[in-house]
């Protein structure tokens, strides 16, 4: 009996906790169904500007000399000297003697032509004695010197003999100019790209000793779109209105730059036109001269400054949709999809003409799925609200 007892004590219990655990499972209180609140979709806005603006248009090219040339030499003969300017890179001013050909032979046919002069000149005088003398026989005689015949008078030996005159003069300078291209000289300030000859090499007519380069002025060609061209003045271009980029030594260096000229020829391949900025003294070699130098070869970025247009809106690129809209948010908070004139677009921004009222908001949230009359919270207001409504919960 005792042993009833003591074994079923267990049970007892544990079917008296299965009765209250039952119990308190049905009597629990139902949790309240609260119905969750949907927010408007969260963006951020900038009030919309109208400002004057002059546009900028950026290319980039290579620089190139304006002026290049081949030196060559106008007589034949072996190379006596060179200057010591006369390497690749060696830089040289106007009027500097850069190769000296042998000159011995120049000289002989030099002394050779004054001979002739001098034989000419003689035999010229001879003959125009030998007319007077005719001259004065025929008077002599009683006749009237205007009806004796020219062959009496002796005047076409004399014509000839001064045609031989004519001759010789003229034999003379060639020989004269013949010496004096022995010495080659520089035409123009510049500098030397290629160097193809040296001292003791023999050297023809029209042959090619270096090729030169002008430091005076330097250019580079710009491409640009036939909308591009429309946003400039080239006529009025100055100096300053183009500034030119490159890295130098690690640093990014500028030079001023103008529009000269456009080359008036659509580029076939790309469909551009090339456009020719101007630096002046790219070399420093002008005491004046206080930008770095800037070496032909180069590859720099162009900023052009254009035209200038009046009441523009200014709008980061990717705000203006494909179709030429772009969302706003109206004074209820919800969205509106307007229409905007679009005068230029570059790689950056886009320059509205039209359709935009200075205090309006442009969303420049991505919105997905946006359509009119969205509801949706402006960044700002709605961390306001939300501090405010936990402000007044905490008191």
């Amino acid at each position: 009996m005792s042993f009833i007892r003591k074994s079923g004590l267990p049970i007892i219990i544990l079917l008296a906790a299965v009765v209250v655990m039952v119990v308190l499972i049905m009597n629990k209180p139902k949790p309240e169904i609260k119905e969750v609140e949907e927010k408007a979709f969260l963006v951020d806005v900038i009030p919309v500007e109208i400002t004057d603006i002059t546009y900028t248009v950026r290319s980039q090219g290579t620089v190139v000399p304006k002026v290049q040339s081949a030196l060559t030499s106008q007589v034949s003969g072996i190379i006596e000297s060179v200057s010591d300017v006369f390497v690749t890179g060696g830089m040289y001013e106007a009027g500097d003697i850069l190769v000296t050909l042998e000159q011995a032979d120049r000289k002989t046919e030099l002394k050779l032509a004054q001979a002739e002069l001098a034989r000419a000149e003689a035999a010229y005088e001879l003959e125009l004695a030998r007319g007077k003398v005719a001259e004065e026989e025929w008077r002599s005689v009683g006749r009237s010197a205007s009806a004796a015949p020219e062959l009496g008078l002796r005047k076409p030996q004399l014509d000839s003999e001064k045609a031989n005159l004519k001759a010789a003069q003229a034999n003379l300078e060639r020989a004269q100019r013949n010496l004096e291209r022995t010495v080659i000289r520089a035409p123009y300030n510049g500098m030397i790209t290629q160097k193809n000859v040296d001292i003791g090499q023999f050297v023809n007519t029209g042959m090619v000793l270096a090729q030169l380069a002008s430091t005076d002025v330097a250019e580079v060609r710009l491409p640009l779109t036939d909308s591009d061209l429309a946003y400039l003045n080239l006529a009025s271009s100055e100096v300053g209105n183009v500034i030119l980029y490159a890295n130098v030594g690690g640093g990014l260096t500028q030079w001023p730059a103008r529009l000269t000229r456009d080359e008036g020829v659509l580029n076939s391949q790309n469909r551009v036109i090339y456009a020719i900025a101007e630096v002046l003294d790219p070399y420093t070699r002008d005491a004046d001269t206080t930008h770095k130098v800037l070496r032909f070869g180069a590859f720099v970025r162009a900023e052009i400054t254009g035209l200038s247009a009046e009441n523009m809106v200014v709008l980061p690129r990717n705000l203006v949709r494909l179709d030429g809209t772009v969302l706003l948010v109206d004074d209820d908070n919800r969205i509106e999809i307007r229409d905007v004139e679009v005068q230029r677009a570059d790689d950056d921004d886009i320059y509205i003409s039209a359709g935009l009222q200075v205090g309006e908001h442009i969303i420049t949230s991505a919105v997905p799925n946006a359509f009119a009359q969205m509801p949706v919270r402006i960044a700002g207001e709605a961390s306001t609200t939300e501090n405010t409504s936990t402000n007044t919960s905490v008191e």
